[in-house]
């Protein structure tokens, strides 16, 4: 198993503990690995959901939990080459939204594949030759 970070998604699903694979998988790399790894990126996306409900508990839960994870910051360097990343998405016709390109360029930066359910968005970066490694946990 390869060091991964995971996408809002996956790291969604590892906190509802709802899908079987999901579960299997989050077991086995918390064993192999210790702690999940998670972009800033993603803390944000999900404290916006909780707030967009109004959860200020979920959200303070939520960032407790957060205590145990290595959270990767989104600093200059990461920005820039998602900005890049984000930039040829748009110009190819083929745009996946602000977030995406973020976690894409955290993960590459960090020599990490990416854990994520929505494969389909981030092949269109490894179409454009960033060297992205995916992998889905529903598998």
């Amino acid at each position: 198993m390869d060091k991964a970070l995971l996408d809002t998604d996956i790291f969604s699903h590892v906190l509802k503990a709802k899908d079987p694979a999901v579960i299997r998988h989050a077991a086995a790399y918390q064993e192999e690995f210790g702690a999940f790894t998670v972009s800033a990126v993603t803390v944000m996306e999900i404290v916006k959901g909780f707030q967009r409900v109004q959860r200020d508990d979920a959200i303070d839960r939520f960032l407790r939990g957060v205590a145990g994870i290595h959270v990767i910051p989104f600093d200059t360097d990461t920005a820039t080459f998602a900005g890049r990343i984000y930039g040829d998405l748009e110009r190819t016709g083929q745009p996946i939204g602000r977030a995406d390109p973020m976690i894409a360029a955290t993960a590459i930066r960090h020599d990490l594949t990416l854990a994520t359910r929505n494969t389909t968005h981030f092949r269109r970066i490894q179409t454009l030759g960033y060297p992205l490694g995916l992998v889905d946990w529903r598998d």
